[in-house]
């Protein structure tokens, strides 16, 4: 018609050259892969579900929760969103080249978290127990090795069976560098054969040794002589080792007479030793916002992290007690002088 403009349809080329801009903008916004992690408050999990000791005490009035950090693999449109919100951190990836690496070492940190929690409660409260090798298994493996994966389970090396890091050493100092050996491994609830050759390393105190030139941990159980006394963990997907000092309060407190919460609820974060010690973790920052989130109105810190943690409630004007701690007695001895909620 006269007077009209009509636009002519879209070239087969243009829609050609549409749909790869699309494709292509698809791929470095969603799937195209990046060096970058984004840490951010995780959760505050009440410990009671979790933790149970057979004979225990079950009279809490409050809770005592352990809490995590929240850590993403980013895309590029996690970062770009990350930018925008001022409880997360971009960091770079960890040393760890994949993520079953870095989920065999979360697992192993809190499998040793959860062993030295139950024995620094079982000395704080005078039960008498023994710690009982169960597995050893492969923490992180060098890129060149294709042949043993992260979280691979040691049976057997030429026959002979591997339980503890003590069977696997005196195995292996009957090998030679450059010896093919039978390795039996668990790997996903299935048993897989390989040949491997040893390698010849230094020790980290300068002994030479052979071995398979990857990083391995030993998993172990704390066994009470009195089985009224035996703590047992349900599953969860939480890894890492900064449980340690809230599960052995949980622990404690189902193993000893009263309520230590006092009707509180009360979170917090550190690792711990057999010997009640507690450590500094990472990530505190993230974690104080996790537990004021899910209602804490009490966090045990760390006294390495208390600076930070201060920082962030004084940033969120949150009224949640803070408490530094050094030890588990630290620990009980301010809980000890809370008022009943």
């Amino acid at each position: 018609m006269p007077g009209r403009l009509l636009k002519s349809p879209m070239s087969r080329k243009q829609s050609l050259l549409y749909i790869i801009c699309v494709v292509i903008l698809v791929y470095v916004l969603v799937y195209m892969p990046t060096p970058y992690m984004i840490n951010g408050p995780g959760s505050a999990d009440e410990l009671k579900p979790i933790v149970s000791v057979t004979g225990g005490q079950n009279d809490e009035k409050g809770t005592f929760m352990l809490t995590t950090i929240s850590v993403t693999y980013a895309n590029t449109a996690m970062l770009i969103a990350s930018l925008f919100d001022s409880n997360e951190e971009i960091v770079r990836k960890t040393i760890q080249s994949n993520r079953a690496e870095y989920e065999a070492e979360q697992l192993y940190y809190m499998s040793s978290s959860q062993s030295y929690a139950i024995a620094a409660a079982y000395k704080k409260a005078g039960i008498p127990y023994r710690v009982q090798p169960q597995y050893v298994f492969v923490v992180s493996v060098p890129d060149t090795n294709t042949t043993i994966h992260a979280g691979d389970k040691f049976v057997s090396i030429d026959g002979q069976s591997i339980t503890s890091f003590e069977q696997l050493e005196q195995v292996l100092k009957t090998k030679k560098d450059g010896q093919q050996v039978k390795v039996v491994l668990e790997r996903a609830g299935s048993q897989v054969t390989e040949q491997i050759g040893l390698t010849q390393f230094k020790d980290s105190q300068g002994q030479t040794r052979v071995g398979f030139g990857v990083s391995i941990g030993e998993v172990q159980k704390i066994a009470p002589e009195d089985a009224r006394h035996e703590v047992n963990f349900a599953n969860t997907n939480i890894g890492g080792p900064s449980a340690g000092l809230m599960f052995t309060l949980e622990i404690y407190n189902q193993l000893t007479a009263g309520d230590l919460t006092r009707g509180h609820r009360i979170a917090g974060t550190g690792t711990i030793n057999p010997q009640g010690q507690v450590g500094e973790i990472g990530g505190v920052q993230h974690k104080v916002v996790a537990a004021q989130q899910a209602g804490a109105t009490i966090f045990l810190v760390p006294q390495g992290n208390y600076a930070d943690a201060k920082a962030q409630l004084s940033k969120m004007k949150s009224s949640m007690q803070l408490i530094p701690v050094s030890t588990l007695d630290d620990a009980l001895k301010a809980l000890n002088t809370l008022s009943t909620s």
